[in-house]
């Protein structure tokens, strides 16, 4: 069985979608960092399938790694021809098989940024894209603002410094088309964080001012940082999915991406030197994402919190596992439907009744298998800018909110690292040892998790939200996950 390569292609089953276009006649129009699976399986899949409808051929990818653990697909895409599967993964159990070609070269930048540098430098590339992660922009969690004591953002910014950091070869690159006369691509951010290319913007120019002020406010000005909404599930690639595509297709591929059916970008118009047709691909384009950033966060990323701690305390391990159940997931869409949707405003192009439900349907794929445990991590940064919020605008404006202080109950308890059958919880956060600390006592203070103001705010004198989270705190101390929920299914409509 051959490994998949450009040679290879002619040879996969008819079953295989693969590349109706000419890749030799495909030029780069968009570097892209971070070409992980959710890069590979979104961006470059909408791209794909435009170039499939005879579009596009002019745009492109160009892949970069900058970490060090990049090499490793940067000698995948070498010995593959920057071609690989994407596994779609249907919740009756079916798989689905498609040879992505949008990529067309990879560079790794430790082993050579001066091709990086020139590649971004040169007027065929017109956009920049990231999928690197928070970690990626370099902020400080407390303050938000840009850590220039970042050991290689502090190499970077020395004289004559061969760039390390995404930060040094993109602003080294504009400073190249600057000097050249040439106009700045758009630096387009799809890392799932709330105003990505403000924070995008706000951390790259913030590095070029340390490098040199008058080309900061040169990027500040010039250099255009569209927002975006995206969202697929994207699992890691395991070796059963590498076994399931060599015995069910005959493709032999080091590195598939794999993903579930649903797929979703929102991306404002705002380009400099023109963009793909990404409408005509299914990407909605709009002047502000916002709206849609907010149905997202405060819909689908909410209510993974208010699934993941009820449902490991209560014995699941798996997001199907819990969204497959009736009440967690009743519990789920009267969140959905009367705490988090009357925060929303407007969304043009969005069924929303359709939304919610195609969540619980996502949630309920048990192919995906994605963990409650993943869920669960890092909940401080999470919890804050997903569900408080909603909490904060049910309490100004009257609504609802026991549903949501539930939820932080549950992490509460989650936090106390035992599950209900005395099981050790794996507690992952950058704050796990004050909350973990707070959870251990509250037993005998009841707010004592939620007497975190860098976390929780003033919500701990808000006698209202103290009411409900503690009613649902003692339910899960004395009677257990499952019937804290049952407390609030009974709420009911």
């Amino acid at each position: 069985m051959p490994q998949l390569t450009a040679e290879s292609l002619a040879y996969l089953p008819a079953s295989v979608a693969v590349p109706s276009y000419d890749r030799s006649k495909v030029t780069t129009g968009i570097v892209h960092f971070g070409v992980g699976g959710f890069h590979r399986a979104h961006q470059a899949m909408y791209i794909d399938r435009l170039m499939n409808a005879g579009k596009a051929l002019d745009w492109g990818i160009c892949g970069v790694g900058v970490l060090p653990h990049d090499e490793k697909m940067a000698q995948v895409m070498a010995e593959q021809n920057c071609l690989y599967t994407m596994l779609l993964k249907h919740p009756d159990g079916r798989r689905e098989a498609r040879v992505i070609g949008s990529i067309t070269e990879y560079l790794f930048a430790p082993a050579d940024p001066e091709a990086v540098i020139e590649k971004m430098a040169s007027p065929e590339t017109r956009i920049v894209s990231l999928t690197v992660t928070e970690g990626g922009y370099n902020f400080h969690h407390v303050t938000g603002e840009f850590d220039a004591e970042n050991p290689d953002v502090v190499h970077d910014l020395g004289p004559g410094a061969a760039p390390r950091t995404t930060f040094g070869l993109v602003t080294e690159a504009l400073s190249r088309r600057r000097a050249r006369g040439i106009a700045p691509f758009t630096v387009m951010s799809c890392d799932n964080i709330q105003g990505n290319g403000d924070v995008a913007k706000k951390m790259f120019t913030a590095f070029a001012e340390l490098r040199d002020p008058e080309l900061g406010a040169w990027m500040r000005q010039n250099v255009p940082f569209p927002n975006s909404m995206v969202d697929r599930i994207t699992p890691v690639t395991t070796d059963e999915d590498r076994s399931a595509i060599a015995k069910e297709f005959g493709i032999v591929d080091q590195w598939p991406a794999v993903c579930e059916p649903f797929e979703q970008w929102v991306l404002e118009d705002h380009f400099t030197l023109g963009r793909p047709p990404y409408e005509d691909a299914g990407v909605q384009l709009v002047q502000d994402v916002e709206p849609y950033e907010l149905m997202k966060l405060r819909l689908l990323n909410a209510t993974h919190q208010g699934m993941c701690y009820f449902g490991y305390l209560a014995g699941y391990r798996y997001a199907h596992e819990a969204a497959q159940d009736p009440l967690f997931s009743t519990f789920l869409l009267d969140y959905m439907d009367l705490e988090g949707g009357p925060t929303l405003s407007p969304l043009p192009g969005v069924d929303l009744p359709l939304y919610k439900n195609t969540l619980i349907e996502r949630y309920s794929n048990e192919h995906v298998r994605d963990t409650l445990a993943r869920l669960c991590a890092e909940s401080s940064d999470r919890i804050p800018k997903w569900l408080l919020p909603v909490a904060r605008i049910n309490l100004k404006n009257d609504g609802e909110i026991a549903r949501t202080a539930g939820i932080v109950a549950s992490w509460a308890r989650y936090a106390e690292g035992t599950d209900e059958s005395g099981e050790p919880i794996s507690v992952v956060d950058r704050l796990k040892e004050p909350l973990m600390a707070a959870a251990a006592r509250q037993r005998e203070d009841k707010l004592a998790f939620l007497r975190n103001r860098d976390v929780f705010g003033d919500l701990v004198d808000n006698d209202r939200f103290t009411t409900a989270y503690l009613k649902t705190l003692d339910t899960l101390h004395t009677k257990g996950a499952r019937a804290a929920v049952e407390e609030l299914v009974a709420l009911g409509r």
